[in-house]
């Protein structure tokens, strides 16, 4: 269960967040940075607008046949926009292959959390919530060079056809978790959001702590090949080595949430540390300490993914079996909607202030996280 749902969210990953290293071919063919910030983020868009209906799904149909429907979408969508020939129809693919990417994000994360106890949970979802830089990171490696030698068509196809095979494993591999019989006799199918801000402001946290990853994520390839004349090659590289270590931070942030029996603790330490990883990248590139800024630059890539598992697991916890669904959808909205504003919105801030400005917006919205984490409370 755990290994499908890596891979599923991967797959998703690769083709949300794997988008955006299009940037150097399609600005390199004279498009406008705004305007092809704004095309990349449409499988974002895509996969937002849906995320809230897919927990709803999960919630009623179970976690199997969202995991099978949903990767198809992906794959027949992707297909399509690999055909496309004019930037309205591309775009407009893109935005249906989010909406089958949305799937894995609730679906998968049900799976693992109603097959793990709590006392492993925290840790088989960080495994699990690491599919996400592990995608960013693949994604990084192979879209730039197919792009580059064989055109963005060609590129689409790589999750497209990942997503096939998402599928195919999941029909085979994934069994609905068991939930409690007589739940909604005995009450255990309450809103949790009646009465309690606590979910609330962990989704409010989440978003505010997504740009940062988000910043980091979009362009860090652009500004090391910009900035830094790095080939394009070469930037790859470090991108996919700074998701590798992001995957190994969610897994061990997973785990220390663990061993201290809570969520909430370690999420507002790792908000703190966003903070100040994001303002000495800033400062660092502003700078031109180029020796330094590379180094941040690694080191704000892992620290802004280890929030993810934590806030992700305590929504799942708290929501309960008959709502996690649709709370994992709403965490999963709010984030991704602040992630697909950054393309546009962080495109046109360096077009007009430089890399650096980005970066310290970038660090004051995750200085307005770290007061927002709810109180400290255990893992249930």
């Amino acid at each position: 269960m755990l290994g499908l749902g890596v891979f599923a969210q991967a797959t998703s990953a690769i083709f949300v967040h794997g988008t955006p290293f299009l940037l150097p071919a399609l600005t390199g063919r004279g498009m406008p940075l705004a305007t092809a910030g704004l095309l990349v983020a449409m499988p974002t868009v895509g996969l937002v607008c849906t995320l809230i209906a897919w927990g709803y799904l999960v919630d009623r149909i179970g976690e199997r046949r969202v995991l099978i429907g949903g990767p198809l979408l992906m794959c027949a969508a992707g297909s399509v926009a690999a055909a496309m020939h004019t930037d309205i129809a591309l775009g407009a693919a893109l935005f249906v292959a989010g909406v089958g990417a949305a799937s894995t994000n609730g679906a998968g994360g049900r799976v693992i959390v109603g097959w793990f106890p709590p006392r492993q949970r925290g840790l088989a979802l960080g495994i699990r919530q690491a599919a996400q830089p592990a995608g960013v990171g693949i994604a990084a490696l192979t879209i730039p060079y197919v792009a580059a030698n064989h055109g963005v068509p060609a590129a689409i196809l790589v999750p497209a056809m990942m997503a096939a095979v998402a599928a195919i494993g999941c029909l085979i591999g994934i069994v609905d978790p068991p939930r409690p019989e007589g739940a909604a006799d005995n009450g255990l199918q309450a809103n949790p959001y009646r009465g309690d801000n606590t979910l609330w402001r962990i989704h409010a946290v989440s978003v505010l702590l997504v740009v940062p990853q988000g910043t980091v994520w979009t362009f860090a390839l652009l500004w090391l090949h910009r900035d830094l004349d790095w080939s394009l090659a070469t930037a790859g590289l470090l991108v996919t080595g700074t998701q590798v270590l992001g995957a190994l931070g969610r897994i061990g942030a997973g785990a220390w949430s663990d061993r201290v029996g809570s969520r909430l603790g370690p999420l507002r330490t790792v908000a703190v540390a966003a903070v100040i990883a994001m303002a000495a990248l800033g400062f660092a590139a502003w700078a031109h300490w180029w020796w330094l800024a590379v180094p941040l630059l690694v080191a704000a890539s892992v620290i802004t993914v280890s929030d993810n598992g934590l806030a992700f697991t305590a929504v799942a916890e708290i929501a309960g079996p008959y709502w996690s669904g649709r709370g994992l959808g709403i965490q999963n909205t709010g984030q991704n909607l602040a992630v697909a504003a950054v393309p546009p919105v962080f495109g046109a801030l360096i077009t007009a202030s430089g890399f650096p400005a980005a970066y310290l917006a970038a660090a004051l919205l995750a200085v307005a996280a770290v007061p927002l984490v709810p109180t400290d409370r255990k893992s249930e």
